[in-house]
């Protein structure tokens, strides 16, 4: 059925490359999100196009009308438009011909109904074209009126056709969802849970981070763990996921920045994952290095407490040995494990000047190079790295103040040996 109901176009500064497409695919129209995202009256990140006419049609079109068509993804029926500096991708409507759960083989076809019919969730289904009239074929206009998150027909058949629409539900619950989950969904979920196995790490990865950073993580996270899900997805967390999730809401409590590595590491450190199963984890998932080297650092020492860091050497010494990032990170995990455990003697405040004494005080660095003491005429050697460790050693005791003269000076009248 359609449902007549319209968008206002109104004071949308995109408008007029929305037009600008209407104009040479007149039977085009703004698909998945962008609908969703007007209807509620929130700011739309990227506007999709569907359209009956296959990828070389659109590329022709655009083509002749002077407009660059990139063919981001014609395989997959997609063109993208390139207007302003602005891409757009417009994508043919599509059936499903098989699917194995991971990857679908694609028709093109010219039936909007079929092409809904293979979305995810009824919030995604609708389309509307120029006019601004909303096109809805399985009623979700009154899902997103009762922020039900549901899935397009039969949910096993849909998760069947793509096991990651499983987490994708997650993401998308925690956004538009109420307290109260569709339970034909949960169950479905439930059963299917397995099916996340056969995922590539990176796809698993790639929604539990948007996961972590969306709203109501930590719901979202407990409803993983009832369902099943998060086992299959974090194996490290499995007979410990509720330990973890306390500690992740005790973080997101705290008011802690809603970083996917922070939170992640959060998870494992509630579970007490040892220091190699968290390593083993983040290779597993196929983190970048940055990603992963940030959540196994999260979780070593030292780790600043106001209690601990009580003078301006305190300081020094811990910026010396570690990135600002990482001690801030551990700051926000230590004030979650103090509230998570009910001690709560050291006031919040504390904390909150310890990170902004951590983020504004200046990096000390170590003042002295091995081609100094080389300079200084010292032989070159492997002499010279352990007397730049010992000089290192007593720069750091004294509070990172030593400067490169009085440094020298140490190294020739304590450590250098006479010949």
């Amino acid at each position: 059925m359609t449902e007549q109901r319209r968008i206002s176009f109104d004071g949308l500064s995109l408008f007029p490359a929305l037009q600008k497409i209407w104009t040479i695919l007149p039977d085009s129209r703004l698909v998945g999100g962008a609908v969703r995202d007007m209807l509620l009256g929130q700011d739309v990140m990227d506007f999709d196009f569907a359209t009956p006419e296959p990828p070389d049609k659109v590329t022709e079109r655009l083509e002749a009308r002077g407009v660059r068509a990139i063919p981001t993804g014609v395989s997959h029926g997609t063109v993208t438009a390139l207007i302003d500096s602005i891409g757009f991708e417009i994508t043919t409507l599509r059936k499903d011909e098989r699917t194995d759960g991971r990857h679908a083989q694609v028709a093109w076809t010219r039936n909007w109904r079929e092409d809904a019919a293979r979305r995810d969730f009824t919030i995604n289904a609708m389309s509307c074209g120029s006019d601004g009239y909303i096109h809805d074929y399985f009623g979700g206009l009154n899902d997103l009126a009762v922020s039900r998150v549901r899935f397009v027909g039969e949910p096993r058949e849909r998760i069947g056709e793509d096991a990651l629409r499983i987490l994708r539900f997650f993401r998308f619950q925690g956004r538009f969802g109420d307290p109260n989950p569709d339970r034909k969904t949960l169950s479905a979920i439930t059963d299917c849970a397995p099916l996340i196995r056969n995922l590539s790490a990176e796809r698993i990865w790639s929604e539990l981070r948007r996961i972590l950073t969306g709203p109501n993580a930590a719901s979202m996270f407990r409803l993983m763990t009832q369902t099943g899900v998060l086992d299959q997805c974090i194996p490290e967390l499995k007979g410990r996921s509720d330990s973890a999730c306390n500690f992740l809401e005790s973080l997101i409590v705290c008011a802690a920045p809603p970083d996917e590595r922070l939170r992640f590491a959060a998870l494992l450190q509630g579970a007490a994952v040892i220091p190699d199963d968290v390593a083993r984890c983040v290779l597993r998932l196929h983190l970048s290095r940055l990603d992963a080297n940030e959540v196994i650092s999260l979780s070593g020492t030292p780790v600043p407490t106001p209690d601990t860091v009580t003078g301006e050497d305190d300081l020094a010494r811990l910026l010396a040995d570690t990135p600002v990032r990482t001690l801030t990170g551990r700051t926000w995990l230590a004030q979650a494990a103090a509230r998570l455990h009910d001690q709560t003697e050291v006031p919040e405040e504390d904390w909150t000047i310890l990170r902004h004494r951590l983020m504004t005080e200046t990096t000390p660095v170590f003042p002295l190079a091995g081609r100094d003491l080389i300079a200084s005429g010292m032989i070159a050697g492997p002499r010279i790295g352990e007397i730049l460790a010992e000089v290192r050693r007593w720069w750091w005791q004294g509070g990172c103040h030593a400067g490169k003269e009085a440094c020298l000076v140490f190294a020739k009248q304590r450590l250098v040996r006479p010949l």
